[in-house]
């Protein structure tokens, strides 16, 4: 994990998450369970971190511009996803949970939500293997489009923050295109990732079969106003803004970890238990969602 997660000039985030992956499909990860829960803990002490680099004037600017574009792809994924599931007949659960992943962050919204449905563990691994693999190409793929549609730094911050999954992946696309692009990425990411809690519950109300009591509520993504409390320090506490660069760099390896962590998750096992037409919703989903909000960044 240091080679691929050190200060190298050759280390970066596609390659984290593509070591990550060659080694699980060859049998060599171990710790599976391990490695999601400290890859999770670890991506949000990342995001945390990254609020250091924001005061609350930018963060509050940029969460301003960037709500309606928010609502609009989230309930937008929600509807087409659940569309193409039906087409799909994916299944109820499956389609719920591969619409959330999609519509907001990837394997949290597909756990919140889950937790909520009381889906099965074996919906939960079919819609967490689709959404990682396309999280996996976005990764690698996105960055190539930005740079030859002349996309800048904000704009790119923007789409990223839209168009992929996980947060882990959202900072590594961004990182190409310079600091800019990973503040814009980072506070997109993060007005989605509040939607996590009412759709969780919105989720439970709707889907659960007629007559059972509602699920336990879902856990907040309280990172999140640790992420705020550090922007907050950023602003008032002297000093702060001097180690920005040491913060940069510690999150910036922080996500690279994570990612070759979660590429450790993908065996062989997930992958078969990933059917088409799961893979075939989510991919069509995505590519939906990454257009409409590639088009929305560029022309409006």
């Amino acid at each position: 994990m240091v080679a691929v997660a050190g200060p190298w000039p050759w280390a970066r985030a596609d390659l984290a998450l593509l070591v990550g992956i060659v080694l699980a499909l060859a049998g060599l990860a171990a710790f599976e369970h391990g490695a999601k829960a400290v890859s999770k803990y670890l991506i949000q002490a990342c995001v945390v971190l990254l609020g250091l680099r924001l005061d609350l004037s930018t963060l509050a600017r940029a969460a301003a511009d960037g709500f309606t574009l928010a609502i609009a792809t989230i309930l937008g994924a929600l509807a087409l996803g659940l569309v193409l599931g039906r087409v799909l007949r994916t299944g109820r659960e499956v389609s719920t949970l591969v619409s959330a992943g999609t519509a907001i962050c990837g394997g949290s919204a597909i756990a919140a939500v889950g937790a909520s449905i009381r889906a099965a563990s074996a919906s939960m691994a079919v819609a967490t293997g689709a959404i990682f693999v396309l999280n996996a190409v976005g990764l690698w793929t996105l960055p190539p489009i930005g740079h030859a549609l002349g996309l800048t730094d904000a704009q790119f911050g923007t789409w990223a923050g839209v168009a992929l999954h996980d947060i882990a992946s959202v900072n590594g696309a961004a990182k190409s295109f310079g600091p800019e692009a990973v503040d814009t990425a980072n506070v997109v990411k993060m007005v989605r990732v509040v939607w996590i809690f009412p759709l969780a519950l919105a989720a439970g109300w709707i889907v659960k079969p007629a007559g059972e009591v509602s699920a336990k509520r879902p856990p907040f993504p309280w990172f999140i106003l640790l992420f705020v409390l550090a922007s907050a320090a950023r602003t008032w506490v002297p000093g702060t803004g001097s180690i920005e660069g040491e913060v940069k760099h510690a999150a910036g390896m922080g996500f690279q970890a994570a990612l070759f962590l979660i590429g450790t998750g993908l065996s062989r096992a997930a992958m078969k238990r990933v059917g088409w037409r799961a893979l075939v919703q989510a991919a069509v989903l995505w590519v939906l969602v990454a257009a409409g909000s590639l088009a929305a960044v560029m022309y409006l």
